[in-house]
Order: structure tokens, then sequence, then C-alpha cells
């Protein structure tokens, strides 16, 4: 799938009621599972796409949670990107104490690693959406580092 078609055609994160799962390995790269883009969830190998696309499994309550927090980010992709990069950003300077900080104390993947095994997250968060991640992002990167310790989410 071209990735310029894949942004320019991306419905508004509220008309999206459920993401397919494709097979790109230039998006997902190794060590992980499943990435959320624009309405749609690549993963790297064939039979995970297979598996989320018939049924709800961890992976994809994991990116669906990120679909529930793009649809808190004002209904908008590039908002919820342009957050999650700065979020990145930030957390950078955390590197030396944790391998991948950028990723793992990201308040959007803080929320989704929390309640990957609650498949009825989303349907608790009700119309205000996942919006956690608003909580974790007030934070401290220390407290969040702290947070995601207790939690085992570092890998």
């Amino acid at each position: 799938m071209n990735f310029l078609k894949l942004i320019i055609r991306a419905p508004r994160p509220n008309r999206v009621i459920d993401m397919p799962a494709s097979v790109n390995r230039f998006f997902c790269r190794k060590g992980y599972a499943a990435i959320t883009l624009f309405g749609h969830i690549f993963t790297g190998e064939q039979h995970d796409a297979d598996r989320m696309n018939k049924g709800y499994t961890f992976t994809k309550n994991h990116e669906m949670i990120h679909l529930k927090q793009a649809q808190n980010t004002r209904n908008s992709w590039f908002l919820f990107y342009i957050l999650y990069l700065w979020h990145s950003l930030l957390a950078l300077r955390y590197f030396r104490k944790t391998k991948n900080a950028a990723y793992y104390l990201n308040p959007f993947e803080m929320e989704a690693y929390m309640h990957t095994r609650d498949l009825h997250y989303i349907e608790n968060c009700g119309d205000k959406g996942a919006c956690q991640w608003r909580t974790f992002a007030r934070m401290s990167l220390a407290e969040r580092l702290q947070l995601v310790k207790e939690h085992h989410i570092v890998r």
C-alpha cells in the first residue's frame, strides 16, 4: 500500500470502527508486534495479521487503544502522531536508564500496555475515549519510569 495514499485517504479516527491488519515489514520493525498507522494495523508476519483479522487478540486490543487515543486527541491522526513524537523526544534523555525509554515512557504506550490484557477497556472508556495517557503525560519522567517498572512493562 502506498504510504501517501494511506495518509490522504485516512478517515478521521472516529469513523474507524475496526482496523484491518496487514503485513508490512518496513513499518513494523523487528522487536515490535504491530504498529497503527492512520487506521491500519501493520504486522511483521502474516500469521499475526490473520490472527488479528479473525479475532480480538491482546495485540489488536493494544492497537485499538491507540485508535481511541487518536479519537481523544481532537479526533486527529496528525495531532496524535505529533503528540506521540513529542512525548517520545522528551523521554529520550532516559535512554541510558531504560532500553527503548522513548517508547516505553511515552504516555500513549503506557496506557496501551497497562490495558493490553483488559479486552473490555475500550468499552469501559465510554464516549470520552482512552484518556489515561493525559495523566501519565503530567507525571515526571522519573515517576513514569517507576510506574513502568512496577507494572513490568519494560522488556
